[in-house]
């Protein structure tokens, strides 16, 4: 059956995993080659972070449980951040990290500390290798943990000594030392051979991989339908938010947006939901979303709950009847207590509820008409942004110039703070799984992993990956990856010289930038040093013909790098940063 890491490696690829993300470390070097050695590609980046934002991105997109693999002790407490972005975003992923040999735990190994301890309040499950025969079970146990329910991250601790081949570790621990030995010294050695004993004390049969079963599709209570429909043709006002969690069964979503497309009600998208519709549904809005939410009579919140995207419940109106669509009890009633909660997977019911009736485009006229009254306010509102003086390049100018030069099939990444929530508005991701962001954690950091998964799932794709120039000094190296893999990613940094989501608050309250300023940095020469193409844009006469050059670079196979220099408007003044 080989060693641990090509079992392990086995167990990866019957569970349909085409890809493993890393960055390099002794204590993971079997997984590794087991990996590279069963098919499985090997995608090495430059911090561990990335890795597990990788295999995030690969879970959001796929359905397929995304896998990092890193070192012990450092390679571990580096990817904490990135767990726990995963678990708030409840996308199902696996890491494998390495450990010290079993013998010499808790003994002061190199890079040796409580792994599963750490882990606990940040992933669904976790357990620690101890013998050659727990490799397949608790690996199948993992995908089965991080897809079900409530899907999440499950770390799995990999022990050095059961990676490599037995034959090799009994050496190791059998050796001897010199030509005669004590008796303490023989006490050892024996004390040794019974640990390895136990550790390959599993038969042939005990180490197959069993057969794994489909999963059943999500239960969805008819009568749970019934009620929601029912309210729906009762009322004059209805509107639905749906988020995230709609999105965690990928292969329905095209389904689904054809159906939501003819359903007749009006949306609002946010999250991975985002590009659901398209950019071209008539019952798609973008603006105007609170003042919906108040003057509703219906508000139906799906795949997510009324955190502070919903200001904690208060912008749904009090006379407004709210049915909450959620897989989790807790985010069903989290602020406000819905008049009824459906416990369900979201994707499944909607698809259920939408494939029963389509309504007539005339039933609810009256309040689509004042819905579109909004939107134009709000496109106004951006027109007028847009003739705004600012140095270097207007922001909003420059979203809209790269909505229109966007590929039908591009899928978008977002990293920052006050550049992404401006594209946000102006930006219309052409369909289902073509918006990817954080989610709720509102993480920096993701974009370099997000893209690096957009770009090996969907080959022939355009990927945008939008920076603040802020956001963009957490993943720049990525573009030597993005280069050694062969990613032709279209990277845009959003470049105003500053952290500006913090500093409108820190500015207009406290009255000081302290911490918030940055420079017009060339960012473009660091891609050109890693043999990605850098451009630079210094004002809005210069952007069509920048984009057009990022399309045809990455579409000849080189990732590329737009610096986009920007002033800053106040179109977004008063937006909070916490």
């Amino acid at each position: 059956m080989g060693n641990g890491g090509e079992r392990i490696a086995q167990v990866l690829k019957q569970q349909g995993v085409e890809f493993i993300f890393t960055l390099c470390g002794g204590h993971i070097s079997p997984i590794l080659v087991g990996a590279k050695n069963a098919g499985i590609r090997v995608i090495d980046v430059r911090q561990e972070p990335t890795a597990v934002f990788a295999a995030d991105a690969i879970s959001r997109l796929t359905g397929i449980p995304g896998v990092a693999a890193v070192t012990a002790g450092p390679g571990v407490t580096n990817s904490i951040t990135a767990i726990k972005n995963a678990q708030m975003a409840q996308s199902p992923l696996i890491l494998l990290g390495g450990a010290p040999a079993t013998v010499l735990k808790g003994r002061g190994a190199l890079q040796d500390i409580e792994q599963l301890k750490l882990m606990e309040t940040l992933v669904k499950w976790s357990a620690s290798i101890q013998q050659d025969c727990d490799i397949a079970p608790i690996l199948e146990e993992a995908f089965d943990v991080a897809k079900s329910g409530i899907p999440g991250p499950v770390f799995i601790e990999c022990p050095l000594d059961l990676l490599y081949d037995q034959e090799l570790v009994r050496k190791w621990y059998t050796e001897k030392t010199g030509e005669s030995m004590g008796l303490i010294e023989k006490v050892t050695q024996w004390y040794l051979r019974r640990h390895v004993d136990k550790m390959f004390a599993c038969s042939a049969k005990s180490l197959e991989i069993a057969e794994k079963e489909k999963i059943e599709p999500f239960f969805v209570d008819e009568d749970d339908v019934e009620q929601v429909l029912a309210r729906i043709k009762t009322a004059e006002s209805p509107v639905m938010v749906i988020g995230s969690q709609v999105a965690l069964r990928p292969r329905m979503q095209n389904r689904l947006s054809e159906k939501l497309k003819a359903f007749g009600v009006p949306v609002f998208l946010t999250g991975m939901a985002r590009g659901l519709l398209g950019d071209q549904c008539r019952f798609q809005f973008r603006h105007g979303r609170t003042q919906a939410l108040k003057e509703a009579d219906l508000v139906i919140i799906a795949g997510m709950p009324c955190d502070f995207r919903l200001n904690y419940g208060r912008s749904i109106g009090k006379n407004a009847f709210y049915i909450a669509i959620n897989r989790s009890k807790e985010d069903l009633r989290m602020n406000r207590k819905p008049e009824l909660g459906v416990l369900a997977d979201p994707a499944t019911f909607l698809l259920k509820l939408t494939s029963r009736i389509q309504f007539d485009q005339r039933r609810f006229a009256p309040w689509l008409d004042r819905l579109n009254q909004r939107e134009d306010e709000g496109e106004r509102k951006i027109k007028t942004f847009m003739q705004a003086k600012t140095d270097h390049v207007n922001p909003l100018v420059l979203c809209d110039k790269i909505n229109d030069a966007m590929a039908s099939d591009s899928v978008v990444i977002g990293d920052g703070g006050d550049f992404i929530a401006t594209a946000s508005y102006i930006l219309k991701p052409r369909g289902p799984l073509s918006w990817m962001d954080p989610g709720p954690y509102g993480t920096l950091g993701v974009g370099a992993g997000f893209a690096i998964a957009a770009k090996l799932v969907q080959r022939e794709a355009e990927v945008w990956l939008l920076y603040g120039d802020g956001a963009a000094g957490y993943g720049l190296m990525e573009q030597d990856t993005f280069v050694r893999h062969n990613l032709p990613v279209i990277t845009v940094i959003g470049n105003d010289a500053g952290w500006t989501q913090i500093a409108r608050d820190q500015v207009e309250i406290l009255h000081d930038d302290v911490a918030t300023v940055l420079k017009y940095s060339n960012y473009h020469q660091i891609a050109d040093a890693l043999d990605a193409k850098g451009v630079l844009i210094k004002d809005n006469a210069e952007i069509d013909t920048a984009l057009e050059e990022a399309k045809q670079t990455a579409k000849n196979g080189r990732p590329v790098l737009i610096n986009a220099m920007m002033g800053r408007t106040d179109f977004r003044k008063g937006s909070i940063s916490v």
